[in-house]
């Protein structure tokens, strides 16, 4: 993946045209395996719709706070609804946006059905004499994403040298269910507060708990429709500098899940962004992403890509799958998606998934308080974490200065980097170094 500088601007009616299409695939080619972000314009969606969308979604948050704590997520096994201030955890780090999670809306599974089906089920609408018109704009618009996401995926397909309908498997549920066998997409409509609503003032800020942490997306794609004017969004290239991507009308900004990396084999990565809290005084950002559905009960074993495409493959920054996608983790997607998301909301979890919440905090605790052992050295036994093992006992003339482990990230530089560069250094570091003195 290279060091870009910019988020390229794809034109989608191009793929639509079939003397336009060959080129529109090579410059999405060199998008995936470069970037892992772009925009795409003329998507085809009303623009009128598209308006009245942004409207509903910002008024949404005016709406009675007694109407909003209705709809909590807590309160919904399907992880649907509410979410006040800062009670989404993103990467062990608290999410400061209010926000509502709405979806294709389907009816809940039977409870005799495999437990990650109850990620499946129906919204928690406001009362339409609240907010007139809310729940049939934002059905429409989750339709019309749902048929845009699908076609741009057989177009990623056909981009890295698929078959248009290879993701296709990935889509539909396996057997009966009373919920049906339709994926079901994912919409957020998201509030981020200004640095002077959060009690702070200055600029946004890149760090702390002012803004939406390093991250990728899950799933497959992810689809955002920017609320202007605020320029918030930022990419990270491979070498760590942090790329502006803002708003530009018309447009939607287009994120590869992890979903996607890891059926590709890594062909199609991830790219790690993040969310800068607008500065004091600038009022509030919003923005409606929305994400690509799966299967939950496509199992890991399918996740195959041919040869000849692997070689495509590219060097990506970071090796942080989230547990999603672990294959020696989990078996069925669903259930690593269930305990992903309970470790998001864990207030859903503590009320509907206990054990699976137990089971969470546990990997967490031991995450953070990995065991040790005992290792002999020259002054005795010492005690050192159990893990990577460091460099043996180096035998040198002289030291003319401190070893070189490469580029320290520095303060503004991604956790994966950080990580790398510790761990580079703990690598480099001798376990006893002895100094041969000439007699």
């Amino acid at each position: 993946m290279s060091s870009f500088t910019e988020v390229p601007v794809l034109d989608l009616s191009l793929s639509r045209d079939p003397k336009t299409k060959p080129e529109f695939l090579e410059d999405l080619k060199k998008a995936l395996l470069e970037v892992g972000f772009l925009y795409i314009k003329n998507t085809g969606i009303n623009e009128k719709l598209v308006e009245e969308v942004m409207r509903l979604g910002k008024l949404f948050f005016e709406l009675p706070e007694e109407e909003k704590l209705r709809l909590e997520m807590k309160n919904s096994p399907h992880f649907l609804g509410y979410s006040r201030l800062g009670n989404e955890i993103t990467k062990h780090e608290t999410d400061w946006r209010e926000q509502i999670d709405l979806a294709t809306e389907l009816p809940a599974p039977d409870e005799n059905e495999p437990r990650y089906r109850k990620l499946r089920g129906p919204n928690q609408w406001p009362k339409e004499e609240l907010i007139p018109g809310f729940k049939k704009t934002y059905q429409e618009y989750i339709d019309l994403m749902t048929d845009l996401s699908t076609e741009f995926t057989s177009l990623i397909a056909e981009a890295i040298g698929l078959p248009a309908d290879a993701f296709v498997k990935f889509y539909d549920g396996i057997g009966k269910s009373e919920s049906g066998t339709k994926r079901q997409d994912k919409l957020k409509i998201i509030k981020y507060p200004d640095m002077g609503e959060l009690g702070q003032d200055g600029k946004g800020a890149q760090g702390g708990a002012n803004r939406i942490g390093p991250h990728k997306d899950s799933m497959l794609s992810s689809y955002l429709l920017q609320v202007p004017p605020h320029n918030s969004l930022q990419v990270q290239n491979s070498v760590g500098t942090w790329v502006n991507c803002p708003p530009i009308p018309g447009t939607l900004v287009v994120a590869m899940g992890q979903g996607l990396e890891a059926i590709t084999g890594g062909v199609v990565a991830s790219t790690t962004h993040r969310v800068i809290s607008p500065s004091s005084g600038e009022g509030p950002r919003y923005s409606i992403p929305f994400f690509q559905g799966v299967s939950y009960d496509a199992k890991f074993e399918s996740m195959e890509i041919p040869e000849e495409v692997r070689k495509l493959k590219k060097q990506v920054i970071g090796n942080d799958v989230e547990m999603t996608f672990r294959k020696d983790m989990f078996t069925r997607l669903g259930d690593a998606t269930l305990t992903n998301r309970v470790k998001s909301h864990p207030d859903v979890g503590e009320k509907y998934y206990p054990d699976i919440l137990a089971r969470v905090k546990a990997m967490q605790s031991a995450e953070s308080n990995p065991p040790t052992l005992t290792v002999p050295s020259v002054d005795g036994p010492s005690e050192r974490p159990m893990g990577r093992r460091r460099a043996p006992t180096i035998v040198i003339e002289k030291i003319e200065g401190a070893p070189s482990f490469g580029e320290d990230p520095g303060p503004d530089g991604s956790l994966q980097r950080k990580e790398a560069y510790e761990m580079r250094k703990m690598d480099a570091a001798p376990d006893e170094v002895r100094v041969r003195k000439d007699d």
